[in-house]
């Protein structure tokens, strides 16, 4: 009597299918976001509560006008020391990196990565129809990695 496997068929995953993870498949769409007129003592006590390194700074429009990072606060605080002056009742807006770069929700998670390898930067935040949708980090990438090398990565 011949054995038969139990596995039942196996599913055949095309390498196309896998290749299209798009950024909006994998950015974090519930944002913690910032105002320019934020002090800048309660958003390192957000980093802090929400466990996060940096965010969007929006305007009332919504419109992004800025990111915040840990980074950003490091160099005004270590600055704050060498001139003896306080930082904390200072705003957002006199710390946060003005030159926003930002990635199309569309972008292929390669491109993605591309991306972030070209670049200094650990966040960008997504658009799509220039509307602040989502941000997708470094972490978010080689997240989606793992979950490809199990698919498509094997020898």
């Amino acid at each position: 009597m011949a054995v038969k496997s139990f596995q039942g068929a196996r599913e055949s995953k095309s390498k196309d299918n896998l290749s299209n993870i798009l950024v909006k498949d994998i950015m974090t769409k519930n944002l913690v976001i910032f105002s320019p007129e934020d002090s800048i003592f309660e958003v390192m006590k957000k980093f802090i509560s929400q466990k996060i390194s940096g965010g969007p700074v929006v305007d009332e429009r919504g419109n992004i006008v800025g990111v915040i990072s840990e980074a950003d606060c490091m160099k005004e605080i270590s600055d704050s020391r060498y001139f003896n002056m306080p930082i904390l009742d200072k705003s957002v807006r006199h710390f946060m990196t003005k030159n926003v770069q930002t990635i199309d929700s569309s972008f292929s998670i390669f491109e993605a990565a591309s991306l972030f390898h070209k670049t200094s930067r650990r966040r960008f935040p997504v658009v799509e129809n220039n509307n602040l949708v989502g941000q997708i980090s470094r972490k978010d990438i080689v997240i989606a990695a793992i979950g490809m090398k199990a698919q498509t990565w094997r020898r």
